[in-house]
């Protein structure tokens, strides 16, 4: 490891580790680390956008050391502009920034990628992670591409529709009966003592990964920074992430401002939105979550706090938004080419409250991040009225005629 910034930084209270050394708690107040960034860093434009993500930003990411074998063509997503959403809300441009083209079709590949290359840093042969789905797959995925092997822990109840676009990985899946919040601390404990590194939503160099994103977004849009950007908000990392990209960039000189971010979570378990809206500095667990946006369903996440603490410093909002309005956001989308996870809908359906509630003033930039694909989820198509027609062969021309 590069001895530039060799450490990690609690986001609560400060204290520094060494980071040539497995760290993902503070082991004195709890709260998540960081990786610090000195501002240094240009773009490597011999790089090309579109070609290897941590070589094209290699100097904000000087911990790594060049492996493509590791490439997976993760991130350089696609930025979509969407006239018809900004027309239907009354903001003055919606983009997407549509993340379910990355490798396992998910944002995910972000922080697994640089996940994995940390393992294999420290010396690990083994890797795990918990998830119900997204990351689960993303991590078996690119724990194959590096040759380790896997333990993903999901919980006993998930639907064979989630659980074997990871088996087919040929994991070490496990199924846990038990308290899924209490299942955090607890893989972090069997990690240690079995040599497994788990790369969770909050682990520091995932949150790292999650900075490309941003990376990416001011390039498509030639530096000049959208004012907001919308995240689907589950454990919190990926926030942190993107948020931690735009202030690296402004450090290095690269933008002069950065976007006021926004946290889009379900009402069924928006326990950041909810200890937002009460002024709170920590979250409260959500008792008896209940949402179709399993992808964002958690609990008690485990960067909350942290992503209340961004939301305060740096004038971020909170959005939570009902299963009946993620499922409108979601045929929307679809009517304009976009098939996306409930939980990926957030964003946009975020923002459609937003206007509603006059937030809007007309001439706003807004970036709605779409974290993964509704081919995903495909067992939520019962509850919209899709519609398929049967005729005969030769009576097809007169039926298309009639319709």
């Amino acid at each position: 490891m590069s001895d530039w910034n060799c450490k990690l930084v609690c986001t609560g209270c400060g204290a520094e580790y060494d980071a040539s050394k497995a760290a993902v708690r503070c082991e004195k107040c709890g709260e998540t680390l960081e990786v610090p960034f000195d501002g240094r860093g240009e773009i490597r434009k011999e790089e090309p956008f579109g070609g290897t993500l941590f070589e094209r930003y290699r100097e904000f990411f000087p911990y790594f050391e060049k492996n493509d074998a590791l490439n997976m063509g993760e991130g350089f997503t696609p930025l979509l502009f969407m006239p018809r959403l900004a027309e239907e809300t009354g903001a003055g441009e919606i983009l997407i920034k549509n993340e379910s083209v990355n490798p396992t079709w998910s944002f995910k590949d972000r922080g697994s990628a640089a996940g994995i290359r940390r393992a294999l840093q420290l010396g690990y042969r083994k890797v795990g992670t918990l998830s119900t789905g997204n990351m689960a797959i993303s991590m078996a995925a690119f724990a194959n591409r590096a040759g380790l092997k896997a333990f993903i822990l999901v919980n006993d109840h998930i639907d064979e529709e989630k659980l074997n676009p990871i088996a087919v990985y040929d994991p070490c899946l496990i199924k846990v009966e038990g308290d899924y919040a209490k299942l955090y601390d607890e893989s972090l404990s069997i990690g240690e003592r079995h040599g497994i590194y788990f790369v969770n939503s909050d682990e520091p160099f995932r949150i790292e990964g999650y900075r490309t994103l941003s990376f990416e977004v001011c390039e498509q849009l030639n530096f000049e920074v959208p004012d907001f950007v919308v995240v689907p908000t589950s454990a919190g990392g990926h926030f942190r992430g993107i948020l931690k990209g735009f202030l690296d960039f402004k450090k290095a000189g690269l933008i002069s401002k950065i976007p006021v971010m926004v946290c889009a979570q379900a009402v069924g378990c928006a326990t950041i939105n909810n200890a937002y809206g009460k002024g709170l500095d920590k979250i409260e667990r959500t008792q008896n979550p209940d949402t179709i946006a399993h992808s964002i369903e958690n609990a008690f996440p485990p960067s909350g706090n942290a992503v209340l603490r961004c939301l305060k410093e740096y004038g971020g909002k909170t959005v939570s938004v009902t299963d009946e309005e993620l499922l409108e956001a979601q045929r929307t989308l679809c009517r304009n080419g976009l098939f996306v996870q409930p939980g990926s809908a957030a964003s946009y359906a975020a923002v459609r409250k937003m206007g509603q509630q006059g937030m809007l003033k007309g001439n706003e930039r807004i970036v709605c991040v779409t974290t993964s694909t509704g081919l995903k989820y495909t067992s939520i198509l019962s509850r919209h009225k899709l519609v398929c027609h049967n005729t005969k062969l030769e009576e097809l021309d007169d039926f298309i005629a009639g319709l």
